[in-house]
Protein backbone atom coordinates (compact mmCIF):
# COMPACT_ATOMS: atom_id res chain seq x y z
CA UNK A 1 0.00 0.00 0.00
CA UNK A 2 2.90 2.82 0.75
CA UNK A 3 3.96 1.98 -2.48
CA UNK A 4 0.99 2.01 -4.27
CA UNK A 5 0.20 5.58 -2.25
CA UNK A 6 3.26 7.13 -3.03
CA UNK A 7 3.47 6.24 -6.72
CA UNK A 8 0.26 7.51 -8.12
CA UNK A 9 0.60 10.67 -5.73
CA UNK A 10 4.30 11.65 -6.02
CA UNK A 11 4.75 10.23 -10.26
CA UNK A 12 1.59 11.29 -10.77
CA UNK A 13 1.13 8.50 -13.51
CA UNK A 14 0.26 4.78 -13.70
CA UNK A 15 2.87 2.69 -13.96
CA UNK A 16 3.61 -0.72 -14.51
CA UNK A 17 5.55 -2.84 -11.68
CA UNK A 18 9.15 -1.73 -11.57
CA UNK A 19 12.19 -2.97 -9.68
CA UNK A 20 11.95 -2.13 -6.18
CA UNK A 21 13.76 -2.00 -2.84
CA UNK A 22 12.70 -2.04 0.48
CA UNK A 23 15.16 -1.85 3.38
CA UNK A 24 16.01 0.17 6.58
CA UNK A 25 16.34 3.35 4.03
CA UNK A 26 13.86 5.24 2.00
CA UNK A 27 12.49 2.68 -0.83
CA UNK A 28 13.23 3.08 -4.20
CA UNK A 29 11.81 2.71 -7.52
CA UNK A 30 13.34 2.12 -11.20
CA UNK A 31 12.59 2.34 -14.12
CA UNK A 32 15.48 2.33 -16.56
CA UNK A 33 13.34 2.46 -19.62
CA UNK A 34 11.87 5.34 -18.54
CA UNK A 35 15.69 6.55 -16.89
CA UNK A 36 13.53 7.06 -14.17
CA UNK A 37 14.48 6.66 -9.65
CA UNK A 38 12.47 7.36 -7.02
CA UNK A 39 13.24 7.68 -3.39
CA UNK A 40 10.19 7.96 -1.25
CA UNK A 41 8.39 7.13 2.01
CA UNK A 42 5.08 8.11 3.41
CA UNK A 43 3.39 7.65 7.06
CA UNK A 44 0.11 7.62 8.60
CA UNK A 45 -1.07 10.83 8.45
CA UNK A 46 -1.48 11.01 5.11
CA UNK A 47 1.80 12.72 4.06
CA UNK A 48 4.18 11.47 1.22
CA UNK A 49 7.82 12.96 0.75
CA UNK A 50 9.82 11.65 -2.50
CA UNK A 51 13.29 12.40 -4.48
CA UNK A 52 12.98 11.51 -7.90
CA UNK A 53 14.58 11.81 -11.67
CA UNK A 54 13.26 11.14 -14.73
CA UNK A 55 15.27 11.80 -17.65
CA UNK A 56 17.93 13.93 -15.61
CA UNK A 57 15.20 16.51 -14.44
CA UNK A 58 14.72 16.24 -11.01
CA UNK A 59 12.10 16.84 -8.10
CA UNK A 60 11.00 17.13 -4.35
CA UNK A 61 7.38 16.53 -4.09
CA UNK A 62 5.25 16.38 -1.35
CA UNK A 63 1.39 14.55 -1.21
CA UNK A 64 -1.19 14.61 0.97
CA UNK A 65 -1.38 18.01 1.94
CA UNK A 66 -4.51 19.60 1.48
CA UNK A 67 -5.48 20.73 -1.97
CA UNK A 68 -4.21 24.15 -3.20
CA UNK A 69 -6.17 26.82 -4.82
CA UNK A 70 -3.67 28.44 -6.62
CA UNK A 71 -0.46 27.06 -9.47
CA UNK A 72 1.96 28.32 -6.11
CA UNK A 73 1.60 27.59 -2.28
CA UNK A 74 3.69 28.48 0.74
CA UNK A 75 4.95 26.22 3.00
CA UNK A 76 6.71 26.32 6.06
CA UNK A 77 9.50 24.06 6.50
CA UNK A 78 11.71 22.84 9.58
CA UNK A 79 14.17 20.36 10.64
CA UNK A 80 14.86 19.01 14.14
CA UNK A 81 15.25 22.60 16.31
CA UNK A 82 15.32 24.99 13.34
CA UNK A 83 13.62 28.14 12.72
CA UNK A 84 10.85 27.60 10.36
CA UNK A 85 11.82 28.28 6.80
CA UNK A 86 9.15 29.82 4.45
CA UNK A 87 9.35 28.59 0.99
CA UNK A 88 7.71 29.05 -1.87
CA UNK A 89 6.19 25.50 -3.46
CA UNK A 90 4.55 24.91 -6.85
CA UNK A 91 1.31 22.93 -7.29
CA UNK A 92 0.64 19.77 -9.21
CA UNK A 93 -2.00 18.97 -11.41
CA UNK A 94 -2.69 16.52 -8.26
CA UNK A 95 -3.67 20.16 -6.09
CA UNK A 96 -2.46 17.81 -3.15
CA UNK A 97 1.15 17.32 -4.57
CA UNK A 98 3.60 20.57 -3.52
CA UNK A 99 6.89 20.68 -5.89
CA UNK A 100 9.70 22.48 -4.32
CA UNK A 101 11.50 25.41 -6.37
CA UNK A 102 14.74 23.79 -5.41
CA UNK A 103 15.21 20.51 -4.43
CA UNK A 104 18.57 19.55 -4.75
CA UNK A 105 19.62 21.34 -1.34
CA UNK A 106 16.10 20.12 -0.09
CA UNK A 107 16.70 16.73 -1.00
CA UNK A 108 20.43 16.99 0.96
CA UNK A 109 18.61 17.51 3.96
CA UNK A 110 16.15 15.39 4.20
CA UNK A 111 18.71 12.43 3.82
CA UNK A 112 19.81 13.51 7.38
CA UNK A 113 16.28 12.18 8.43
CA UNK A 114 15.40 13.62 12.05
CA UNK A 115 12.35 15.89 12.97
CA UNK A 116 10.59 17.68 10.35
CA UNK A 117 7.67 19.98 10.57
CA UNK A 118 5.74 21.12 7.58
CA UNK A 119 3.53 24.39 8.41
CA UNK A 120 0.53 24.29 5.63
CA UNK A 121 -0.73 28.47 6.01
CA UNK A 122 -4.69 28.65 6.60
CA UNK A 123 -5.08 25.10 5.88
CA UNK A 124 -6.56 23.96 8.81
CA UNK A 125 -10.22 24.81 9.51
CA UNK A 126 -11.36 28.11 9.75
CA UNK A 127 -8.19 29.60 7.70
CA UNK A 128 -5.74 28.29 10.38
CA UNK A 129 -2.34 26.82 10.14
CA UNK A 130 -2.05 23.13 9.49
CA UNK A 131 1.00 21.69 11.69
CA UNK A 132 2.54 18.44 10.61
CA UNK A 133 5.04 16.75 12.57
CA UNK A 134 7.25 13.85 11.48
CA UNK A 135 9.53 11.78 12.35
CA UNK A 136 11.84 11.36 8.86
CA UNK A 137 13.42 8.21 8.37
CA UNK A 138 17.50 8.93 7.36
CA UNK A 139 18.71 8.09 3.89
CA UNK A 140 21.60 6.49 3.61
CA UNK A 141 21.20 5.46 -0.35
CA UNK A 142 18.46 6.30 -1.69
CA UNK A 143 17.96 9.65 -2.07
CA UNK A 144 22.06 10.00 -3.08
CA UNK A 145 20.90 7.53 -5.95
CA UNK A 146 18.26 9.98 -7.17
CA UNK A 147 20.57 12.77 -6.75
CA UNK A 148 23.59 10.64 -8.82
CA UNK A 149 20.74 9.60 -11.30
CA UNK A 150 20.47 13.37 -11.90
CA UNK A 151 24.00 14.37 -11.64
CA UNK A 152 23.61 16.29 -8.96
CA UNK A 153 25.98 16.98 -6.33
CA UNK A 154 25.69 15.18 -3.03
CA UNK A 155 27.67 17.82 -1.35
CA UNK A 156 27.20 21.07 -2.90
CA UNK A 157 28.67 24.60 -1.34
CA UNK A 158 26.35 26.92 -3.02
CA UNK A 159 23.50 25.52 -0.74
CA UNK A 160 24.09 28.41 2.16
CA UNK A 161 24.05 30.94 -1.12
CA UNK A 162 20.87 29.19 -2.59
CA UNK A 163 18.96 29.55 0.72
CA UNK A 164 20.08 33.33 1.58
CA UNK A 165 18.57 34.30 -2.28
CA UNK A 166 15.50 36.67 -1.71
CA UNK A 167 12.33 35.61 -2.80
CA UNK A 168 12.77 37.19 -6.11
CA UNK A 169 16.47 35.45 -6.34
CA UNK A 170 18.51 38.73 -6.46
CA UNK A 171 20.98 39.68 -3.69
CA UNK A 172 19.84 43.14 -2.69
CA UNK A 173 22.51 44.98 -5.01
CA UNK A 174 21.88 43.31 -8.38
CA UNK A 175 19.01 44.07 -10.78
CA UNK A 176 18.06 42.71 -14.09
CA UNK A 177 19.66 45.12 -17.02
CA UNK A 178 17.66 42.67 -19.46
CA UNK A 179 15.34 40.02 -17.87
CA UNK A 180 15.39 36.37 -19.59
CA UNK A 181 12.65 36.58 -22.12
CA UNK A 182 11.97 32.29 -22.99
CA UNK A 183 10.13 31.39 -26.15
CA UNK A 184 6.87 28.61 -25.37
CA UNK A 185 8.39 24.90 -25.55
CA UNK A 186 8.01 23.91 -28.98
CA UNK A 187 5.38 21.45 -29.46
CA UNK A 188 2.89 22.56 -27.32
CA UNK A 189 2.33 19.38 -25.25
CA UNK A 190 1.02 21.08 -22.10
CA UNK A 191 -0.78 24.01 -21.53
CA UNK A 192 1.36 25.62 -18.67
CA UNK A 193 4.78 25.03 -16.69
CA UNK A 194 6.87 26.17 -14.69
CA UNK A 195 11.13 26.46 -14.23
CA UNK A 196 13.93 27.98 -11.74
CA UNK A 197 17.03 28.40 -13.23
CA UNK A 198 20.01 29.43 -11.09
CA UNK A 199 23.43 31.27 -12.65
CA UNK A 200 26.14 33.20 -11.55
CA UNK A 201 27.07 36.67 -12.96
CA UNK A 202 29.89 38.13 -14.44
CA UNK A 203 31.64 41.50 -14.23
CA UNK A 204 29.76 42.23 -18.06
CA UNK A 205 26.43 41.35 -16.77
CA UNK A 206 26.56 38.50 -18.66
CA UNK A 207 25.22 34.62 -16.68
CA UNK A 208 27.46 31.61 -16.84
CA UNK A 209 27.23 28.31 -14.90
CA UNK A 210 23.27 28.43 -15.18
CA UNK A 211 21.50 25.15 -14.58
CA UNK A 212 18.13 23.74 -13.92
CA UNK A 213 16.83 23.90 -10.23
CA UNK A 214 13.43 22.39 -11.02
CA UNK A 215 10.82 22.31 -13.97
CA UNK A 216 7.29 21.07 -14.16
CA UNK A 217 6.25 18.81 -15.86
CA UNK A 218 9.52 17.26 -16.45
CA UNK A 219 9.17 16.23 -20.16
CA UNK A 220 7.31 19.63 -21.12
CA UNK A 221 10.75 21.11 -22.33
CA UNK A 222 10.13 24.41 -19.61
CA UNK A 223 13.69 24.14 -18.12
CA UNK A 224 15.46 24.23 -21.04
CA UNK A 225 13.15 26.93 -22.79
CA UNK A 226 14.63 29.14 -19.70
CA UNK A 227 17.76 28.16 -19.74
CA UNK A 228 18.12 29.22 -23.57
CA UNK A 229 16.82 32.24 -22.57
CA UNK A 230 19.92 33.60 -20.47
CA UNK A 231 21.90 33.56 -23.10
CA UNK A 232 20.37 37.13 -23.69
CA UNK A 233 19.82 38.25 -20.15
CA UNK A 234 21.77 40.78 -18.41
CA UNK A 235 22.13 42.13 -14.93
CA UNK A 236 23.81 45.01 -13.06
CA UNK A 237 24.91 46.37 -10.11
CA UNK A 238 21.96 48.70 -8.47
CA UNK A 239 24.32 51.26 -7.54
CA UNK A 240 26.29 51.33 -10.65
CA UNK A 241 29.22 50.27 -9.29
CA UNK A 242 31.54 46.80 -10.33
CA UNK A 243 29.28 43.83 -10.15
CA UNK A 244 30.59 40.72 -8.15
CA UNK A 245 30.26 37.09 -9.04
CA UNK A 246 26.89 36.36 -7.36
CA UNK A 247 24.90 33.50 -7.91
CA UNK A 248 21.30 34.41 -9.14
CA UNK A 249 17.71 32.59 -9.24
CA UNK A 250 14.41 33.19 -11.01
CA UNK A 251 11.61 31.43 -12.26
CA UNK A 252 8.95 31.43 -14.73
CA UNK A 253 5.32 30.25 -14.86
CA UNK A 254 4.22 29.51 -18.38
CA UNK A 255 1.09 29.60 -19.92
CA UNK A 256 -0.40 28.82 -23.04
CA UNK A 257 -2.33 31.62 -24.51
CA UNK A 258 -6.05 30.56 -25.89
CA UNK A 259 -6.40 30.31 -29.26
CA UNK A 260 -9.94 31.01 -30.64
CA UNK A 261 -11.82 30.24 -33.54
CA UNK A 262 -15.24 31.65 -35.03
CA UNK A 263 -17.38 30.11 -37.53
CA UNK A 264 -20.82 30.30 -38.96
CA UNK A 265 -23.83 27.73 -39.35
CA UNK A 266 -23.41 25.54 -41.89
CA UNK A 267 -26.64 25.08 -43.99
CA UNK A 268 -27.47 21.83 -45.97
CA UNK A 269 -29.41 22.67 -49.59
Amino acid sequence: MKSVLILSATLAVALPALAQDTVADWDVTRDPDRKLTVAFTAFDNGLAIGTRCLNNSFQVLINGLPPATGEIRTLKIAFGDEEADEQRWNVGENREVAISDYPSPLARNLRKGGRMQIVVPGGAENGRNLRYVIDLPASGAAIDETLQACGRPLVDPRDAERSALPEDGLPPEIEWARQPRPAYPSGRTYTRGFATVTCLSQADGRLRDCMIESEHPMDGGFGKALLDSTRDARVRNRQGGELATRMIAFRTNFRMEEETTTGRRLRSN
